[in-house]
C-alpha cells in the first residue's frame, strides 16, 4: 500500500506534537513537510531525524507558508493537516480554500487522538484567545495546590525555537536553566514568574518524554496552555479562561471555541476593565455554548514594584503575544499607567528601531506602546535601544519578566505584578479541590 503524503501547517508548537503522537510511526503516512506561520524566523529549517525517528533519516524540512500551494503541487501533498492557534475561523477556511484550490484534503487533528494520558492528576489551562489570563491562572491553581501540601509541576505549551535536539525535553528550576537554554523573552514570560515562586516548569518537544519525566516528580500536573489551543494532556478538569474585551471572540477563533466547548470551568477575566453589559453578554453566550458549566468572574489585581509612577512620564511594555497574534490594543501596563496616575504616556513610535520600528508598523492599532519581542539577540537589543529613545521618565513594564535580568537599561523600570483575583462565582479551590484529592495518595506514596 502507497503512503499517503501528508503536509502540517504549523508555528512550532502543536505541528510537531501531532506529528509525533499521529504520524511518526505510522507507516500508512508520509510527512513530506511542515509549513511555519505566526513566529519570524522559524522556517527554512528542518525537523530533525534524531525527532523524526528513523522513518525520517533526513528529517523534515520546514517552509514558509506562502509557498503552500508550491509544496502542495512539488511534494505530491494529499492531505493538509492545520495546526495551529489563534486564528480566526475565517482565516481557516480560507487556508482550507487554498489547500482545496491547490488538490489536496484540508484536515484538523482533535483532542482524543492528540491528548496524552497522564499518571498524575492533571489540571490544565487554557483559554478562548491569547492574552485572557491563563498564566495567572495557573499560579493561582498552583497556589492553591501548594497550600495544601500538593507538589505540581508545570507542563507548558511548547515554543521551540531554537535547536529543537536540544530542547526535546526542557526542564526549568532556577533562572540559570533560563540562560542554559537561550530562552526568548516569550518564553520567559511564561517561565519567570513559576521559577520565581520555586516551582519547576517542563517544555520543549516530545510531549511523551516530557510528561514522563515531569509525572516523576510531580503530584500533581498544570497544563499551561499557549495560545487559545486544547491541551496535549489529558486533563482531569479543564479551566477556560475567557476575555470580555474580546466578547465575541469566543465563537469566532479557532480553536478557542472548541476548548470553551471542553470547558468543567470557565474564567471571565479581567471583569474590572470591561463594561458590565460587556461582561453579562459574555456570560450569556458562555452559558450557551457550555449549559450548566461553572462560570467564575475575575479581576487582574494590579500591583507596581520598583517605585511610583504617579506624576511622571512612562513608555509601557506589554506581553508581546497578547498584543501581535492575541490581537489586544492594550494591556496591564497601559491601565496600570492610568489606574496608578501616570502624568502621560510616551509614544514610541517616532524613535522605534529593528524589529520593534516593524512590528508596530505591523500593528498600527497598537498606539503608544512596546510589544516585548525578543525571539533573538537582535530583537532584544532593538527592543532595549528603543525604550530608552523614548525618553520617559520611568519604563513601566507589564511583561512577566524582570527586564534587569536580560538587558541593561538607562531609563529607571517599575514592574506591573498582576494576579487573578476572583470577585463572583463558586470558589476556585472548591472546584479544583476534587483532582486534589486525587494527588493525595499519590503525594503520601512518593513520600
Amino acid at each position: 500500500m502507497s503512503e499517503e503524503r501528508v503536509l502540517i501547517m504549523g508555528a512550532a508548537g502543536r505541528d510537531f506534537h501531532d506529528f509525533n503522537v499521529v504520524f511518526r510511526e505510522d507507516p500508512a503516512v508520509r510527512v513530506v513537510a511542515f509549513t511555519a506561520a505566526q513566529i519570524p524566523g522559524i522556517d527554512h529549517r528542518r525537523y530533525p531525524a534524531e525527532l523524526a525517528g528513523p522513518r525520517y533519516p533526513d528529517g523534515i524540512p520546514v517552509e514558509p507558508e506562502a509557498e503552500l500551494e508550491t509544496l502542495i503541487r512539488e511534494l505530491g501533498v494529499e492531505r493538509v493537516v492545520f495546526a495551529y492557534s489563534d486564528v480566526s475561523h475565517e482565516t481557516v477556511m480560507h487556508t482550507a480554500s487554498r489547500v482545496l484550490a491547490a488538490g489536496a484534503d484540508f484536515a484538523l487533528l482533535g483532542p482524543d487522538r492528540t491528548m496524552l494520558p497522564a499518571r498524575r492528576p492533571v489540571i490544565a489551562v487554557c483559554a478562548v484567545r491569547t492574552g485572557a489570563g491563563k498564566s495567572q491562572t495557573t499560579r493561582a491553581i498552583a497556589e492553591i495546590a501548594e497550600a495544601a501540601g500538593i507538589r505540581p509541576v508545570v507542563i507548558r505549551h511548547p515554543m521551540p525555537y531554537g535547536d529543537l535536539v536540544r530542547q526535546r525535553i526542557q526542564r526549568f528550576a532556577t533562572l540559570t536553566d533560563l540562560e542554559a537554554n537561550r530562552t526568548t523573552i516569550e518564553e520567559r514570560e511564561e517561565y519567570e514568574p513559576h521559577l520565581d515562586a520555586g516551582r519547576v516548569v517542563y517544555a520543549g518537544v516530545d510531549y511523551a518524554a516530557i510528561l514522563a519525566q515531569a509525572e516523576a516528580e510531580a503530584d500533581l500536573l498544570l497544563w499551561d496552555g499557549g495560545n487559545n489551543d486544547f491541551p496535549f494532556l489529558r486533563p482531569d478538569l479543564l479551566v477556560v479562561v475567557a476575555d470580555p474585551l474580546r466578547a465575541g471572540d469566543e465563537r469566532a477563533f479557532h480553536p478557542g471555541e472548541a476548548t470553551l466547548r471542553m470547558a468543567d470551568v470557565v474564567i471571565v477575566n479581567k471583569v474590572d476593565s470591561a463594561a458590565p453589559a460587556t461582561v453579562e453578554r459574555l456570560r450569556a453566550s458562555i452559558a450557551a455554548l457550555v449549559p450548566g458549566v461553572p462560570i467564575l468572574l475575575a479581576r487582574s489585581s494590579l500591583t507596581l514594584e520598583g517605585g511610583s509612577i504617579a506624576d511622571k512620564r512612562v513608555v509601557v511594555v506589554e506581553d508581546g503575544p497578547t498584543l501581535t497574534h492575541g490581537g489586544m490594543t492594550y494591556g496591564a501596563g497601559i491601565v496600570a499607567a492610568g489606574r496608578f496616575g501616570a502624568a502621560s504616556i510616551v509614544d514610541p513610535r517616532p524613535v522605534a528601531v529593528g524589529e520593534i520600528r516593524r512590528t508596530l508598523a505591523r500593528h498600527p492599532a497598537l498606539g503608544p506602546l512596546v510589544p516585548a519581542m525578543g525571539y533573538d539577540a537582535r530583537q532584544v537589543a532593538d527592543l532595549a535601544a528603543t525604550l530608552d529613545a523614548a525618553g520617559a521618565d520611568v519604563i513601566l513594564s507589564a511583561t512577566p519578566i524582570d527586564l534587569a535580568r536580560i538587558v541593561r537599561l538607562r531609563t529607571p523600570v517599575v514592574r506591573v505584578r498582576y494576579a487573578l483575583e476572583q470577585v463572583e462565582g463558586p470558589p476556585l479551590a472548591e472546584l479544583v479541590a476534587p483532582v486534589l484529592a486525587a494527588a493525595r495518595p499519590v503525594l503520601a506514596a512518593v513520600r
